[in-house]
């Protein structure tokens, strides 16, 4: 497909008529049988390459070839009803649920009806300290320290993994903002290696699995899943007994988790329960933007007229000095490379639900136990909805090209109930990382060709980029 230029054509290429929108890499979709042939030859559990080229023109449709059915829904009215479920039929699906249970147990991600109400009502207080304003100078801490790093890779010229730099920064950010403490850097390495091992190996993503398994078949677990599961909440426990051991002597996130009681019994988290919960808070809030700021990086790295736009606007912003809160909202060109950013490469591919019973939706019929797929990663990219959908174009954020963007088509951080409560925190967070480090670094990337997307449970490059960094 040819919407734009594509990342190579443009790339180093600051011509006189400036930055040119491009198209960075994505996996060109099939048609259905070919897709289904192609995802089980990869077997590297890659769902990308298992959407057809039909999901990106229909409002609601069969999604290949399964024994149980898939249907995905990109109608945004639609899709509004199934994220927001008025009448309690579309949980989260059964595949979600079992990858994720040994991971975070039946915490608030996963968890459906009263369980998710006591356990959402428990929690409000204490997301209502990652208000950006309370949490901006636990930021600028991490991206500070994050420096530090960077100058001596600079002085070194020594490649380092951008996946890695990025969840250990995210990680470093949200640890700070929920625990009150740095992260040590053996505790980033465990959480993302084992992590990148959960997420390549789970069930969840067995395409094998998907085509043929009845509904509510609970897949096993396979042990190296398992190990990487324990390593997560095992760093997680530590950093929560830290609180444990010191009593209430902490004013954060976590010490307001273990302060909850839920309203019919005053009855606290159990420390396993309270493990779920702060991992939850733990991976989504730093999982989800890192990987969102490596393809914002991987992409700002080849486009070299677009960083000198960047650069432009954080110094005419701040004077020069350095960037304050109250500069952010300031920052409209960084802020939309990170909406645009999450449009083609939102880091929950897939938000997956399950008909608990037989039911329609506009006309459409499902069968009990039908995966209904709702995917931002197709409605960011849908004919209907986009202009050029495969082209990386930020200013069609701006206030005068509204009315190109498709009311409820673009759904990063999900839409209803239960929206992403961190949104704010992360599109503050994501704005000064990029203001900042691109301000102060050139950055290269060691094989930009070879980059190409996957979906498992989040969007991430198929191999970890390596870069190096200068003095910009």
């Amino acid at each position: 497909m040819t919407d734009a230029p594509t990342m190579e054509e443009v790339a180093h290429s600051a011509t006189a008529g400036g930055w040119v929108p491009f198209v960075p890499p994505y996996t060109p979709p099939w048609p259905a049988l070919p897709s289904l042939v192609r995802a089980m030859l990869r077997g590297d559990g890659d769902l990308l390459s298992l959407l057809p080229v039909e999901a990106y023109h229909m409002k609601i449709g069969p999604l290949g070839y399964s024994r149980r059915s898939i249907v995905v829904v990109n109608e945004p009215a639609m899709v509004r009803h199934v994220l927001a479920d008025p009448e309690g039929i579309f949980p989260k699906s059964d595949l979600m649920v079992h990858a994720l249970e040994p991971l975070i147990g039946d915490s608030i991600f996963v968890s459906s009806g009263a369980t998710w109400k006591r356990q959402r009502e428990m929690i409000d207080p204490a997301l209502s300290l990652m208000r950006v304003n309370r949490a901006f100078p636990a930021m600028q801490a991490g991206v500070a320290g994050a420096e530090a790093e960077y100058d001596a890779h600079a002085r070194d010229g020594t490649p380092f993994s951008l996946d890695l730099a990025m969840s250990h920064l995210t990680a470093d950010i949200i640890c700070r903002t929920v625990f009150t403490t740095t992260l040590a850097t053996k505790t980033a390495h465990d959480v993302f290696d084992a992590f990148t091992e959960f997420e390549r190996r789970v069930a969840q993503v067995e395409i094998r699995r998907l085509i043929w398994d009845k509904a509510w078949t609970k897949a096993p677990q396979k042990a190296p899943v398992l190990e990487a599961c324990a390593v997560i909440r095992a760093r997680i426990g530590e950093l929560l007994d830290t609180h444990l051991a010191a009593g209430a002597s902490f004013d954060d996130i976590a010490q307001q988790v273990i302060e909850a009681r839920d309203h019919l019994g005053g009855k606290a988290f159990t420390r396993e329960e309270l493990i779920d919960q702060l991992g939850v808070l733990f991976l989504a809030g730093h999982e989800t933007s890192a990987s969102a700021l490596t393809w914002v990086f991987a992409i700002l790295a080849t486009q070299p007229a677009l960083v000198a736009r960047l650069r432009a606007e954080v110094e005419e912003v701040t004077g020069g000095g350095p960037i304050e809160f109250h500069h952010i909202k300031r920052l409209t060109l960084t802020r939309n490379i990170f909406r645009e950013t999450l449009r083609l490469y939102p880091p929950i591919t897939f938000l997956p639900r399950v008909a608990n019973q037989a039911t329609s939706l506009d006309g459409y019929r499902l069968k009990k136990g039908a995966l209904v797929m709702v995917a931002p990663w197709v409605l960011h990219r849908h004919r209907l909805y986009w202009k050029d959908p495969n082209r990386f174009d930020p200013d069609r954020f701006l206030p005068d090209r509204e009315g190109e963007i498709t009311s409820g088509a673009y759904i990063p951080f999900g839409i209803g109930p239960r929206i992403c409560a961190g949104a704010a925190f992360a599109t503050i967070e994501a704005t000064l990382l990029i203001a900042r480090l691109f301000r102060r670094y050139d950055w290269a990337l060691a094989a930009p060709d070879r980059i190409r997307p996957a979906a498992r449970l989040t969007t991430r490059p198929v191999e970890q980029v390596m870069c190096t960094v200068t003095p910009a």
